[in-house]
């Protein structure tokens, strides 16, 4: 009998290993990192997977220039495993075709949630911020029940709540709500910090929270890479070294006199706005 147990555990972490190696590489595939710079913007980017098989889960982000200015989009899929990384796949997907085709942000954001409900099952869902640059001085995003970006200018550090919540893409048809196109001004020197739950969800020993902003609030003048990798950083010695969850940080900066991905010249002084920052 402790034979057969055995034989039966070792084949059992067989099929695990092999199932994370699958998840891994699909994952790899899914989420190169972008270039340094996309468009106007600086950019870093720090992902990592859970440290346990059934653990790997649905994290995903992009960053692409388009006629329409620079789009991004970072989200995490409810689930584990490979239909989790199936998800991101069929969400990055949709994305880069609609970022190209659509010039109104709400309707990516619609293209997405028309592919979701006809492929999710039952009471699965995707959190996600997708956000655009369509021209200078001007950021503008729809949060769908995801944690709020951190907008970072000087020495302030706000996070970006929606004005009206948003339920997640793959809900809408049970809660009957349209998505809500947030604008901000972003201008030279500004820094948008994207994350998910991986990251701010993650507790030490003593069950306390990775204080994210509190990390942010030390890096604020280093480069966005060295800022990401710091918080990396601090978040594996905050869970001493092993995620239970999937965490990725998408950095983006604004230096001034980066060319704008629409026009090709230097941006001009940013136009006015009513926005909330």
């Amino acid at each position: 009998a402790g034979a057969l147990t055995a034989g039966r555990r070792g084949r059992a972490e067989q099929v695990l290993e092999a199932v994370r190696s699958v998840a891994e590489t699909a994952q790899h595939a899914l989420l190169a990192p972008p270039p340094r710079t996309v468009g106007p913007f600086e950019v870093a980017v720090q992902y990592s997977a859970a440290a346990a098989e059934a653990r790997i889960g649905g994290d995903l982000y992009a960053l692409i220039p388009t006629p329409h200015g620079v789009r991004f989009i970072v989200g995490d899929v409810r689930g584990k495993g490979l239909p989790a990384v199936g998800t991101a796949a069929l969400v990055l997907g949709v994305f880069r075709e609609a970022a190209h085709d659509e010039p109104d942000l709400l309707a990516v954001v619609d293209r997405i949630e028309r592919s979701l409900a006809r492929n999710l099952c039952g009471d699965d869902f995707v959190t996600a911020v997708v956000a655009g640059y369509p021209e200078p001085g001007r950021l503008e995003m729809v949060n769908c029940g995801h944690a709020p970006p951190f907008l970072v200018r000087g020495s302030e550090i706000v996070p970006v709540e929606p004005a009206q919540p948003v339920p997640p893409l793959g809900l809408r048809a049970l809660s009957g709500q349209a998505p809500h196109l947030e604008v901000l001004r972003f201008g030279d020197g500004d820094r948008l910090l994207l994350y998910t739950d991986g990251v701010t969800e993650a507790r030490d020993a003593a069950r306390r929270f990775f204080p994210l902003a509190e990390g942010l609030a030390r890096h604020l003048y280093d480069e966005p890479d060295r800022t990401v990798a710091a918080l990396h950083e601090e978040l594996l010695a905050h869970v001493g070294g092993r995620l239970h969850d999937d965490a990725a940080l998408l950095l983006l900066r604004k230096p001034a006199g980066r060319t704008s991905a629409v026009e090709g010249t230097p941006d001009p002084e940013p136009p006015r706005h009513t926005v909330p920052y």
